[in-house]
């Protein structure tokens, strides 16, 4: 039994209890696995390098743990019963797999005596079976070799998005994780401390030297006048430093155009002037783009046709009525309507059930439509929306996307080198994959803050980019965000100053941020694909380095 539990401590299921059996399951109030649990009920041990339970002795309750950019941290939580016990005193009258579907821990870190961040973990966290039964946990929250534990994106939460970092910097400090059960049934309850532990925490920075962290010199290029405008260059080699050391993670480049001028152009980890930056969902932003040439062209209406325009919708699986009202628009802003979205990952229509079939478009129209959405008016982040953009624009046009976007966007805006990624139907990809070089995502960016002019030239409508800088939606359960045509909307405060941006956004914090206010373009790549603390630190470097110097 010892030995199957200390397994289970090691790999903590991420199965959702839905997942479970339907098989009545009776409450476990758990057992002691050793003298030392029993010694150390209700306490956390941290750890340097990971200790299996069995080898655990009192000895490796640490006082002071010092971290840097190779070792990993984890700790060790003794409780006196199962999490399901615990849940059943804040509400009894439940079942035990009605306790795992709306309860799980509840996580507070402290630094110095000061509470700075608190969390709810996921109810899907653990299977039911592990959370009825399990009374030592150890949760890896630097690890190496397993990298995928939620404890893992918890400290990368805490870190990037709490504000965790910046509290750890410098000195040592008094480090402390209290752990609490939760439950969300008829209304949220939370139960007394159940484990807890302190450690005195030494985060030691990776020392650089003077080439790091030094502004890099830019190099004359026909495609940008260089700017000589001043700007706050102790916080740019600030900012040098912390991606040398590795606090800002993956960064490959930044890229700062103010009043139509390069201002600020830095490569990191191997990156250069030429180098293709693969930005995923920022290539999402190109079929809005392009679709607004078009329209201005002629080869489509307008963003309010709607599907049964360009295709017979009575060959796709789940025809209804609302599928034939489904519009360009409501594709644009991420409002369809369809059954799919990739921020749940049992979704029809998620994006990972999408890749692997033969034909997307197919399997994006096959999809039933969601009958809780409102179309043009529910939210949902939805890449299959994308593709089928990209497919009416490859067949609408009579010599395809490609050479359409070629001839239209890239030659006149002075762009030979891209690369697109292509579907499995060979349709250039609007999901994303898009390559560029930074410069050149700058130009990108320009047309939109230039009202869709380059050199003189409409090549966008004017109309369009207003339309496409438009708040059309707000993004749920995101304070203060919106969605205009494919670009992200969010306001920065800098300075007790509020500047409000438009952006395409990518995985692994990639960005071409659009600040129509005050003229300046900022463009981001970096390759932290799939890490939790992408996108947090992209902010971060925005609001506390870029935009404070240069205003």
């Amino acid at each position: 039994m010892k030995k199957i539990i200390t397994l289970l401590t090691l790999t903590f299921s991420l199965l959702s209890c839905s997942e479970q059996d339907s098989i009545p399951l009776e409450l476990n109030s758990g057992e002691y696995m050793n003298e030392l649990h029993k010694n150390n009920v209700g306490k956390i041990a941290f750890m340097n390098d990971w200790i299996a339970f069995d080898d655990f002795k009192q000895k490796d309750f640490p006082s002071q743990v010092i971290l840097n950019n190779t070792t990993d941290f984890a700790f060790r939580m003794f409780l006196g019963k199962t999490l399901s016990y615990y849940l059943s005193q804040l509400e009894p009258q439940l079942s035990t797999r009605e306790l795992c579907d709306n309860g799980n821990f509840q996580l507070t870190f402290y630094v110095d005596n000061k509470q700075v961040y608190q969390y709810n973990l996921q109810t899907g966290a653990g299977s039911c079976d592990y959370k009825n039964s399990a009374t030592v946990y150890g949760i890896p929250l630097v690890n190496k070799n397993n990298p995928d534990h939620w404890g893992r994106f918890l400290w990368l939460k805490f870190m990037k998005k709490g504000g965790g970092q910046q509290a750890l910097s410098g000195d040592a400090h008094q480090f402390k994780i209290e752990v609490r059960s939760y439950i969300e049934h008829k209304e949220f309850k939370v139960g007394d401390i159940i484990a807890q532990g302190e450690v005195k925490l030494i985060m030691k920075e990776q020392m650089i030297d003077e080439t790091q962290e030094a502004i890099q010199k830019i190099a004359d290029t026909y495609k940008w006048t260089i700017s000589n405008e001043n700007y706050d260059k102790e916080l740019i080699r600030e900012l040098n430093t912390k991606i040398a050391q590795n606090y800002f993670k993956k960064i490959t480049s930044i890229t700062v155009i103010k009043h139509g001028k390069l201002l600020i152009e830095e490569y990191f980890n191997g990156a250069d002037r030429n180098t293709m930056h693969d930005m995923r969902s920022v290539g999402k932003t190109m079929a809005s783009t392009v679709m607004g040439i078009a329209i201005k062209d002629g080869y489509i209406k307008n963003e309010n046709q709607t599907l049964n325009g360009f295709y017979d919708l009575n060959t796709y699986q789940n025809h209804s009525k609302s599928k034939e009202q489904v519009t360009l628009k409501s594709l644009l802003t991420m409002s369809s309507g369809f059954d799919g979205t990739d921020m749940n990952a049992d979704s029809p229509g998620n994006e990972e059930n999408m890749y692997p079939t033969s034909d997307w478009v197919k399997f994006a129209l096959d999809l039933p439509m969601d009958k809780t959405k409102t179309i043009g008016k529910n939210w949902d982040y939805f890449t299959a929306g994308a593709v089928i953009l990209g497919d009416i624009l490859n067949k609408s046009i009579p010599d395809g996307l490609k050479i359409y976007a070629d001839e239209k966007l890239f030659k006149p805006l002075g762009i030979s080198k891209y690369k697109w990624q292509y579907t499995p139907t060979n349709v250039p990809n609007t999901a994303g994959g898009f390559q560029m070089n930074a410069l050149d995502n700058a130009r990108w960016g320009q047309l939109y803050l230039d009202n869709g002019t380059f050199n003189g030239q409409q090549l966008m409508p004017k109309s369009w980019v207003q339309k496409s800088l438009t708040k059309h939606i707000a993004i749920p359960n995101r304070e203060n965000e919106y969605y205009g045509y494919l670009l992200w909307n969010k306001t920065y405060n800098v300075k007790e100053q509020n500047i409000e941006s438009y952006y395409a956004s990518g995985n692994g914090g990639n960005k071409i941020m659009i600040f129509k206010d005050i003229g300046v373009v900022i463009v981001i790549t970096a390759t932290a694909y799939n890490q939790a603390y992408a996108h947090f630190q992209a902010d971060e470097i925005i609001e506390k380095y870029l935009l404070p110097a240069i205003q």
